[in-house]
Formats: C-alpha cells, structure tokens, sequence
C-alpha cells in the first residue's frame, strides 16, 4: 500500500503504518518509532477539529498529506500529518523518531544524547527544523519542507499501543503506536487533568 493510500485511511490505520518510515527535512532524516492518531470532527474531544474549524486548525482539514504545525503550551511546535479526504480534519502526531541521518545538523549545537534528539514531538521538530511557516504545506509531493519517504519499510518487529499522553479528554482511547523497545520512545504521562484510569483501558 502507498504512503498516499495509507493517508487517505482512517489515523488509527495510518498512525502504526507510519511506524518504521522515514522523514526528512533541513539536512535531517528521521525514522518515526511513536505516532498518535487524532480523528478529527469525528466525536474526538481530544482533537483541535473536534468543535469547528478555526484559522489555527485550519491545515487539519485540507486532505491526506497536508501538514498541520500548531504551538503548544507556548513553548514548542508540534507535527501533524492529515488524513483521510478533505474536510475530515483527522491526523497523525508525530511523536518520536530516530536519527538515521544528518546527526550534526540535527543536534544544532545541542549536547543531548543522540537517542534524545527526536525522543517527544517537542524534540522531533526542533530536530527537524520544523515551524509554522511549514504548516498547510504537504510532505507527499516533495516540494514542502517536511518529506516523507515513499517505499517499503524496514521491519518494526511488535507496534504497541496504549492511551494518548498528556490530554485531559478522550485520556484512555488507545491511539498511541510505538516500535516496542526502541529507546527513542518517549515516556506516557497521563495528563492530571484527566479522568482517573479505567481498569479496562489500554496501558503501557
């Protein structure tokens, strides 16, 4: 299945198949080892689409491909890549990932250990140079700043799943995929803000 067919699906489909697949911008190449799917307009709370759209989330809703850079907390940036046909406004977080290639770059004059660079999607777009001015731009046509490479992937061994870190609703939907044992994964921490856990959710 292409990268193009795997986006037009649903984010809990896209969001594991991303796994193993590689980005790269600025110099940088990532493999992307932890993702979290977002449904959009679709009865997910937990999404920026999920009351209407707004000139920030605007991107979410331009179809299969397209980027959406959002602040958060005021401190960071974060990546999303969109899914499914426009006006669904679902995506994909791009939580974590790996440096395969263009390590000086990526540590921009950083002293962090190399399994830290990309390790949380704060990390993974610092790493990658990634800002709003590459929201709304797609990483399927190979003219944005952000691409993602077409082809097979490597073999990711076991994709674990669990509930979505740091949001106060939609806590415990199990949308969160990470390569098991890669040491690039960044750590669940579930938001104070949410319900307390259910004994049926999905966890680490």
């Amino acid at each position: 299945m292409s990268l193009a067919e795997i986006l037009n699906g649903p984010p809990e489909d896209a969001a594991p198949a991303i796994l193993g697949r590689y980005v790269r911008a600025n110099g940088v190449t990532l493999r992307i080892t932890e993702t979290e799917a977002y449904a959009g307009t679709a009865g997910d709370p937990a999404s920026h689409a999920y009351r209407r759209r707004t000139v920030r989330n605007a991107s979410m809703f331009e179809g299969p491909g397209t980027l959406y850079v959002y602040f958060s907390y005021g401190m960071h940036w974060c990546v999303n890549i969109t899914c499914g046909p426009v006006d669904v406004a679902a995506a994909v977080l791009l939580r974590a990932g790996r440096v395969v290639d263009g390590l000086e770059e990526a540590r921009r004059g950083r002293t962090v250990k190399d399994r830290d660079l990309a390790r949380g999607p704060a990390r993974l777009t610092r790493t990658l140079g990634i800002d709003r001015e590459a929201d709304g731009t797609n990483l399927l046509d190979g003219k944005g700043p952000l691409i993602l490479v077409d082809g097979p992937r490597e073999p990711v061994g076991t994709i674990r799943r669990g509930p979505r870190t740091g949001v106060s609703q939609g806590a415990d939907t199990p949308w969160r995929f990470w390569i098991d044992g890669d040491e690039t994964v960044s750590p669940y921490r579930r938001s104070p803000r949410a319900p307390a856990i259910r004994n049926d959710a999905l966890r680490e």
